[in-house]
């Protein structure tokens, strides 16, 4: 079937491109909705299709998946021959653990730094609680990459739902301008060049100009 995603604007929902990155790795069919946030008639649109009021929303023939870590387990039930998890049993367990954590905390640098395509500027003075957090993902990402069983330039090597979810954080140390070892530089650069991302941030700061 064709599925339905909701997303918020391209521009600044990081939530959203998640749940369309798990699409498009998985190969699946879709439309696409886009409600734009922060409007008065948001929450009013966005409850039409869910009592959650928040994006992503994937519409399935097994009714609306809401939150794009739910929306991610979903594909990989429906695509089990899109590898959508790396394949070794470790790295798998180590993906679904760091998108896990990064899915529930990291606030400090979500609220210091806000999700936007087109920024360009770097964060100063730099908290000292987000500065911690930055030193944690990278932790994070060695931690995945000293797992992987396979070659690229991805988390695990082969791009995977890993790549999904941390895509956004690959923008904000981008969009401002943290320093990062050649290693993690790599891997931002890996994202900003996967053709799934770079047709998301095409339209994301096209959203400008309209």
């Amino acid at each position: 079937m064709s599925y339905h995603l909701i997303i918020g604007d391209k521009l600044y929902s990081s939530w959203s491109l998640r749940g369309a990155l798990a699409l498009e790795l998985a190969g699946a069919t879709y439309t696409e909705e886009l409600i734009k946030l922060n409007q008065a008639d948001t929450r009013e649109r966005l409850l039409k299709h869910s009592p959650t009021a928040k994006v992503p929303l994937l519409k399935t023939e097994h009714g609306t998946i809401a939150d794009s870590l739910a929306i991610a387990e979903y594909l990989v039930e429906r695509f089990p021959n899109a590898d959508l998890w790396p394949k070794d049993i470790a790295a798998r367990a180590q993906a679904r653990s760091a998108c896990a954590q990064m899915h529930s905390g990291f606030f400090a640098m979500r609220g210091n730094m806000p999700f936007d395509l087109s920024h360009d500027a770097p964060l100063s003075p730099m908290p000292p609680e987000v500065q911690v957090e930055i030193e944690r993902m990278l932790a994070l990402w060695a931690e995945c990459r000293a797992v992987a069983t396979e070659t690229g330039p991805f988390l695990f090597g082969a791009v995977s739902l890993a790549d999904a979810f941390f895509a956004p954080i690959a923008v904000r140390l981008r969009t401002y301008r943290v320093a990062l070892p050649a290693v993690d530089a790599a891997y931002v650069e890996a994202i900003y060049q996967w053709p799934a991302f770079m047709a998301w941030q095409k339209a994301g700061l096209e959203e400008i100009v309209r």
